[in-house]
């Protein structure tokens, strides 16, 4: 009985520190390593819009006259490919109406 009354009072004493986190430690922690997950991510579109915003100003003209020149320059890529193909369509027309006159 005395032994059981002895344990009752005495209290042990430790130097080690604390092995488990508190609930609360534990939330915060995560809220972290959320909140650093995040951030990379939002850091990253950001990173990605500038270089799309960098590319768009790139390709578009600064002046009116560069928006004139760069239309000008593919229309006239766009005539210079329909001529060639018509005369395509004009050789081939020819050689077929060739071999049909060769067969008669």
């Amino acid at each position: 009985m005395f032994r059981q009354q002895l344990l009752r009072q005495v209290r042990l004493f430790s130097t080690t520190p604390i092995a488990r986190k508190s609930p609360v430690e534990t939330v915060k922690d995560a809220a972290k390593v959320v909140d650093r997950t995040i951030s990379d991510v939002a850091v990253k579109g950001i990173e990605k819009g500038e270089q799309a915003a960098a590319a768009v100003k790139e390709a578009v003209p600064e002046t009116k006259g560069q928006a004139k020149g760069q239309a000008n320059e593919v229309a006239g890529q766009a005539k210079g490919k329909a001529n060639e193909l018509a005369g395509e369509a004009k050789g081939k027309a020819h050689e077929l109406k060739g071999e049909a006159n060769a067969k008669l």
